[in-house]
């Protein structure tokens, strides 16, 4: 599994972003970009988080526990999760059984389709 360091380094590559204009966005020297890319240095939760909002992805993502680099990025996903998350245990209960039966239906459909 890729460790904290070779993630870090794929994505800046990947977002076309050099370790520069990472350590600028992270308000750190490149110095230290370069040594949590060597594994020399752990940065905190904070910094990791700061890390993964500039990358894109999660902190999840970035420390191994998902392979999913993008996993709750969407803007509007998160949105309507959150709007969810704010409602009473039974309005929930309600759309998610909702949302399954949606889902259920969606995965039969292409699966009739094979």
């Amino acid at each position: 599994m890729d460790t904290f360091d070779k993630r870090m380094a794929a994505l800046h590559k990947v977002r076309k972003m050099t370790q520069e204009e990472l350590a600028k966005l992270l308000n750190t020297s490149i110095s230290v970009i370069g040594r949590y890319e060597r594994d020399e240095m752990t940065p905190s939760i904070d910094v990791a988080k700061n890390i993964s909002s500039h990358l894109s992805t999660t902190v999840g993502y970035l420390l191994g526990e998902t392979d999913k680099a993008d996993l709750f990025k969407n803007p509007i996903m998160l949105q309507r999760l959150s709007e969810l998350d704010k409602m009473d245990i039974n309005d929930k209960s309600q759309i998610l059984h909702v949302l399954d039966g949606f889902i259920k239906s969606v995965k039969f459909k292409n699966i009739a389709a094979l």
